[in-house]
Formats: C-alpha cells, sequence, structure tokens
C-alpha cells in the first residue's frame, strides 16, 4: 500500500564525491539543492505570485508489476495500462510547469521504455528527480544511469519485513529492496525511502524501521499517511486525521539523532497535531501530469484534466478543495498537499524559517491532547491499533484477492 512520492522539498542528501550536505539532528539538506528551492520560492514571492509549483508529479505510466491492495493508481483498463507518455511530452511537461523537482512515479518508472532518455534529459536541465520505485527491477535496471547530485532513487518501503511484503501483497520484496538499495549506495547512488503508514501501524515498529534504514545508510526517509483513494481494494486501513496526529506523535516525539527525514520538519509538525502547523492544502505545489494531461486538482482526486498547465492554473477552482471545504480531502493529510504548504513557510516568513531552525535543533513540537497518551512509551495505548503477527498466507491471501479485484 504504497502511495506516490513526491520527495525532496527538503531533501537529506550525499553527494557522491563531494562534501555538499547539511545535517542536523533530524534532517540533512543538500546546499545546492536547498538553495535552488528557496530561490525558487523567493523568486516567487518578489513576483506577488501566491501559487506556484515546487515538485512536479511526472508520471509516463501507471503500468506496474505489484499489485497493492492500497494502490488507487493502477485500476485502468489493460489498454490504458500499455500506454506510455512519449520523451517529448514528459520534457514538455517539465518545461511548462518549471518546477526545479520532479518526481518520476507511475505504475512502476523502472518499467518505462523511455527512463534512461528522460531522466538523462531532465538531469541536462539540472532538475532534482526522484525516482519513485519499488525497487525490484533496481538491480536489473541500474546500468541504464549514472551518479549525480540530481537523481535519487526514492524507493518505497512501508515498514519492516513483514508489514512491507504484506502492504505490497508478496512476499520477498522486502528483501530484494534491501539488495538493490545496498547495491545502489555502493555504486555512488543517493537513496532514500519513501513511507506510507496506515491503520494498525505499532509506533515502536516504525521507529525500528527508522532504525533499520539508517543503519542501512539511506541519506534520507520520508513518511506519510496514505490517502484512500476510492478506487483502492482495501478501503479498512487509511487514517483519519486524529489517528494520524496521535500515531506520529507516538512516532517522532523522541526522534534519534541519526535520524535523517527527507521532508520539511514544519510538515512532520503538521502530522503530529502541531496547533501552530494547522496548514491548508496547496495542491498546485505538486502538479500531476500523466497519460491524460495535467490532472485537476492533484493526483489524489481525478476530477478533469487541462491540456497545459496555465490551463490548470487559471480553470482548476482551488477554493473547493481542502480538508476544511471538501468531504473527499477531510482525512487527507499526505505530502503532496501540505508539504509544499510547509516550504513555502519556511522560506516565505521569518517565524517559519525559525520554527523550521528549531525543530531541526531541538526537535519537533507537538500540542498535547491528552497527557497519558503523550506520556506513554512508544507502541503501547494511545488509541493505536496493534498489527498482529503476519504470517506467509496473510501476504499470499493478499496478494489473490488483489488480482481478483483487478480482473
Amino acid at each position: 500500500m504504497t502511495a506516490k512520492c513526491t520527495d525532496g522539498i527538503l531533501g537529506s542528501a550525499f553527494l557522491p564525491g563531494t562534501t555538499d550536505y547539511w545535517s542536523s539532528k533530524t534532517i540533512g539538506v543538500p546546499i545546492s539543492q536547498m538553495w535552488t528551492v528557496a530561490s525558487h520560492v523567493l523568486k516567487n514571492k518578489l513576483a506577488r505570485r501566491k501559487k506556484y509549483p515546487l515538485v512536479l508529479m511526472l508520471e509516463p505510466l501507471f503500468r506496474c508489476n505489484l499489485a497493492c491492495a492500497g494502490c488507487g493508481k493502477i485500476q485502468y483498463p489493460a489498454h490504458i495500462l500499455k500506454q506510455e507518455l512519449t520523451p517529448e511530452q514528459c520534457f514538455n511537461a517539465v518545461d511548462e510547469c518549471g518546477a526545479p523537482i520532479v518526481s518520476i512515479p507511475g505504475g512502476e518508472p523502472l518499467m518505462y521504455s523511455n527512463i534512461q532518455e528522460v531522466v538523462e534529459g531532465l538531469v541536462a536541465r539540472k532538475k532534482y528527480i526522484y525516482l519513485c520505485t519499488n525497487a525490484i527491477l533496481l538491480k536489473e535496471k541500474i546500468d541504464l544511469f549514472k551518479p549525480t547530485k540530481y537523481l535519487t532513487f526514492s524507493v518505497h518501503m512501508d515498514g519492516l519485513e513483514g508489514e512491507h511484503d504484506f502492504a505490497v501483497c508478496r512476499e520477498g520484496v522486502y528483501k530484494d529492496a534491501i539488495e538493490a538499495i545496498e547495491l545502489a549506495l555502493s555504486r555512488g547512488f543517493r537513496v532514500t525511502t519513501n513511507t506510507t503508514l496506515f491503520e494498525g501501524a505499532e509506533p515502536h515498529r516504525v521507529r525500528e524501521f527508522f532504525d533499520e534504514m539508517t543503519a542501512l545508510g539511506v541519506e534520507g526517509m520520508m513518511v506519510s499517511p496514505g490517502y484512500s483513494y476510492s478506487k483502492a481494494p482495501d478501503q479498512e486501513s487509511f487514517l483519519h486525521r486524529d489517528r494520524t496526529h496521535s500515531l506520529f506523535r507516538r512516532i517522532l516525539a523522541a526522534p534519534k539523532k541519526a535520524w535523517r527525514f527527507n521532508q520539511s520538519p514544519l510538515f512532520l509538525e503538521f502530522l503530529m497535531g502541531n496547533k501552530g502547523r494547522d496548514y491548508h492544502c496547496t495542491p498546485w505545489g505538486n502538479p500531476t501530469y500523466n497519460l491524460f494531461g495535467w490532472q485537476k486538482p492533484c493526483y489524489l482526486l481525478q476530477e478533469g484534466y487541462a491540456e497545459t498547465f496555465d490551463e490548470l492554473m487559471e480553470t482548476t477552482d482551488w477554493d473547493r478543495y481542502g480538508h476544511e471545504r471538501n468531504d473527499k480531502c477531510r482525512d487527507c493529510m499526505v505530502h503532496s498537499g501540505y508539504e509544499a504548504t510547509a516550504v513555502d513557510h519556511t522560506f516565505g516568513s521569518l517565524g517559519g524559517f525559525l520554527g523550521t531552525v528549531r525543530a531541526v535543533l531541538f526537535g519537533y513540537r507537538w500540542s498535547r491532547v491528552n497527557e497519558a497518551e503523550e506520556g506513554a512509551p512508544a507502541g503501547e495505548g494511545s488509541g493505536i491499533v496493534e498489527l498482529p503477527v503476519i504470517e506467509s498466507s496473510q501476504v499470499a491471501n493478499c496478494g489473490s484477492a488483489r488480482t481478483e479485484t483487478k480482473a
């Protein structure tokens, strides 16, 4: 059950062959990437432009080699799943949008027949690329790519082995991903992880997962609650807002010094329920371009398409969306809607900048709502449902059920 990745707005990174990184208690940000993002935000602020993109989500295909029960993006008919964007369509979308960061999800982007050409073209444009992959094909395809500060493999990892294999409905995927991450790191590539949490996540298991990814050597981790795609076969596992706050407070209340997160500290405080971070959704910060065009209003909702980026920005009724305005958005706290808000806050105001510095140096702040809950050790109490031990048969059954649904 993975979500699309919009990594790297404030990303953790090590640049092969250089010392171009900045690390702290909770995040590490490559200087060049941070400067690029900050300059982009400030340029738009000076132009008094309120709506502007930070990350383009470029979906060159919907086809995938997994069938996750929480995914709503691969439910298309076979003739749609066979289609792909051309490299020219990809480059036109990137040039038209102008975002400094390009996330390439799917489907599975390593199944895209022109992935090498597109990545090389984006590197030539000096775009920071996050290739969002389940890593099943990474060992086979890795020779298509060259290490560069502009390319990061963002690997979907939805927890430790049992949780991850259950989430993706196939045994052995976790081990394959670990091997692929180790290979990519040994070749000098930037590697991050992208984790989606659902109902039943155990805080102490998530913290153990963060420990394992840190020990593995990934440069940063991204974490977000899942969104309830209407087409997803499993509709019972998505978190409500209050449950999201509770879960993330338990996970992040005492972040370990070694952990690095590939996202805004203010967004993480938003997930924890900090009342000073009661952000509004800014979906234009992460526009999506796919086989059908520019998707309105975001990749999570399908309420029409525009032929051009300008048409998307000018014809979408943005005021209709957000958790306070639209029932479809009620429980959404996904990074694609809110992390751009947090980044705009960081670079667009003194208060946001100082809040980010404080979070980096001293840890996250959140609003206490239940003394008993906040005092409980991670993984105990607080109304978080304990995830049962996952047996191999359950993983197999998940895959079978998902396949039947798709058929």
